[in-house]
């Protein structure tokens, strides 16, 4: 029997039990997005945006908004047309070759995983902090036993996580904003802004919208894929960048560029100079279920990435398996759960925010040109919308700190030597 050349048609080709169930509605895709987004970056990546650009981090926030929208168009039209568990990774295959789906898979992999255990020691750090580092890999057994029984769970708890975080961010926002210590003066962006200090306080910013591609990765989840990721994705990209600019601007009024950038609870902070100690309890609480809820959905998204490159051989081919019962990768969930928490018990990956969001950007910069290859029948986005994608993606990913490039740029030559040494074995 011939090999199936439309994309749905391989999805469906697979068995009952390679196949994961599609369970997630436009709701679910919108929540997953959020959960993702609106999780530890606002956290954290507000103090180092500071350092880089003072009160322009603001304009950063939009740069890296902007460039998050073009990833996001360009990845909801492949997500369509490619209704399959590991996002970018199959675009690249299908569209540019079997190398750049590969290093797309391996920087989103690599990368992440090493988010995923600073995500989990962010939970430690908040709950406690003299024993960080037990309580991150206990907080990473938690999830990944949850991913593990099933998409439902999942979704409850992110349903919860989110409205937590929600509800704890416009407790800031609105303290800050309607107390007496609010200055407007300090968004004043004509005093020590840099056009370099802007776009390293994008790229950093990055980090924090990266989530919304955890709804492609999860495609083959998503009922109605080709109309519900097109508009979920947009959707919980537009909602989290009116939260992040809503508390970016309340944070400044109160603390101002300086003494933000020196922060280390960039949030508890502001609400104490706003006079409102009370609030520092909940915001650190509300900051350790963020971390909680951003390493759920980066744990969902990895595996499916590693389902999606274990099925292509390019890992190996045991964590494909699918669990008869819950219906997810239950393999690629407990090998990406051991890895975290293996990192989570022993590094301290705090400082893994621009090398993470140095693999991402490439991932996407990846996905931008699988777009411009697509055709106007198979929903090719607007040329201007990959052109600036790939451009916004190359610009920040090079202007991040150095410790970040180097690092990046040593894990994609690392990659592309296991692809070669690979491909001369087989």
């Amino acid at each position: 029997m011939s090999r199936p050349n439309d994309p749905l048609e391989v999805v469906m080709a697979r068995t009952e039990q390679e196949r994961l169930a599609r369970r997630l509605g436009p709701g679910d895709a919108v929540v997953v997005g959020l959960g993702s987004m609106i999780g530890a970056g606002v956290f954290a990546a507000l103090a180092p945006a500071a350092r880089a650009a003072g009160a322009g981090l603001l304009v950063g926030l939009a740069v890296a908004a902007v460039i998050a929208y073009c990833n996001a168009i360009s990845s909801a039209r492949l997500a369509a047309l490619y209704p399959d568990s590991g996002g970018t990774y199959v675009y690249g295959r299908q569209r540019l070759g079997d190398f750049w789906g590969y290093l797309a898979g391996w920087s989103f992999v690599v990368g992440k995983t090493a988010s995923c255990a600073a995500m989990a020691l962010t939970v430690g750090l908040y709950v406690w902090p003299e024993h960080a580092h037990a309580v991150a890999v206990a907080a990473v057994v938690a999830l990944t036993t949850v991913n593990y029984t099933g998409m439902r769970k999942t979704m409850w708890l992110t349903r919860a996580i989110v409205a937590v975080v929600l509800a704890v961010l416009a407790a800031v926002a609105v303290a800050c904003l309607t107390s007496g210590a609010a200055d407007a003066a300090r968004l004043d962006l004509t005093s020590g802004v840099t056009v370099t200090g802007v776009l390293q306080a994008a790229g950093l910013l990055f980090f924090a919208f990266a989530g919304y591609a955890r709804i492609a990765t999860l495609g083959e989840e998503v009922r109605d894929p080709a109309r519900t990721i097109p508009r979920a994705i947009p959707v919980a990209l537009g909602l989290t960048l009116v939260v992040y600019a809503a508390v970016a601007v309340a944070v400044l009024v109160v603390l101002g560029g300086d003494r933000l950038a020196g922060a280390t609870a960039p949030l508890a902070d502001a609400v104490r100079a706003a006079g409102l100690p009370a609030l520092v309890t909940p915001v650190r609480v509300g900051a350790a279920v963020a971390a909680l809820g951003s390493l759920l959905a980066l744990i969902l998204g990895i595996s499916r990435t590693v389902l999606a490159m274990a099925r292509d051989r390019h890992l190996p081919h045991a964590l494909a398996a699918v669990h008869p019962r819950f219906a997810v990768p239950h393999r690629a969930e407990l090998a990406v759960g051991v890895a975290v928490a293996v990192l989570a018990g022993t590094a301290d990956l705090r400082g893994a925010i621009g090398f993470s969001s140095f693999g991402v950007l490439v991932y996407y910069a990846i996905a931008n040109v699988s777009a411009w290859t697509l055709t106007s029948a198979q929903g090719r986005p607007p040329r201007v919308v990959p052109v600036l994608g790939v451009a916004g993606c190359l610009v920040l990913a090079f202007a991040l700190p150095l410790p970040s490039v180097v690092a990046g740029c040593a894990v994609l030559a690392a990659g592309a030597a296991v692809h070669g040494l690979r491909g001369k074995l087989t």
